[in-house]
């Protein structure tokens, strides 16, 4: 008979071991939304928790959107989505961000320069890889107007749409983007100029054109800010 307890009694305490375990493994994602920004370098990984592999990295000041969330462990884990890539980031790496306050931290003498630098451009010639005023491409052409401003951006049009904030009512200074121009997904840009216009290096010269072109109208994505 002691025997016979003995071994129910082992075999409750492993039932028991057993149920605890799975208690620990990751839950069910949940729908969480929302525009973050990431407070350091941070690795991306393919599910919630360290243990998973890398899938991709984020720098210092990346805006993502969330959605969804997943508690593994004693941690929270956000699913971010950038670019068309998602994956896992640890909750506490990422800050709540907005495009309000991204709007109303563009000064709007800063702006106005912006606006002024990129129109004096005007002229010189389209070159591929450009950052000079020897010939400018459409992402060197934004980052020295900027930087001729005091503003530090990034080199590349991906890296300039993840570094800046979606807005609906642009101004002056603010970035255009277009997508599926010479390449699949973010592949332009270009600097608002107000009356539906922007300032950009395209084409043959950096020039300004109409978002009723034809053309740019079917590849326009969206209004940012910086």
């Amino acid at each position: 008979m002691k025997k016979f307890l003995c071994s129910l009694l082992m075999a409750a305490v492993m039932v028991t071991g057993f149920a605890g375990g799975s208690a620990d493994a990751a839950s069910k994602a949940t729908a969480k939304s929302g525009t973050y920004i990431t407070k350091h370098n941070i690795n991306v990984r393919a599910d919630a928790g360290t243990k998973h592999r890398i899938v991709f990295t984020l720098k210092k000041g990346t805006r993502v959107q969330l959605t969804h969330q997943k508690n593994s462990g004693s941690e929270l884990w956000y699913k971010v989505k950038i670019n068309g890539k998602k994956g896992y980031v640890l909750s506490s790496l990422l800050a709540k961000s907005s495009a309000k306050s991204v709007a109303a931290s563009t000064p709007a003498k800063s702006s106005a320069g912006v606006v002024k630098t990129a129109m004096n451009l005007r002229g010189i010639p389209y070159r591929f890889g450009g950052t000079t005023t020897k010939g400018f491409d459409c992402s060197g052409f934004i980052q020295y107007a900027f930087k001729k401003n005091g503003k530090s951006v990034s080199r590349t049009t991906t890296g300039q749409y993840t570094q800046s904030a979606k807005i609906n009512s642009p101004k002056p200074g603010d970035l255009v983007f277009f997508h599926n121009t010479y390449r699949k997904g973010i592949s332009h840009v270009g600097i608002y100029v107000g009356n539906n216009k922007f300032v950009h290096a395209g084409g043959k010269k950096s020039e300004v054109v109409s978002l009723s072109n034809p053309y740019w109208k079917s590849k326009f994505n969206s209004f940012r800010r910086i």
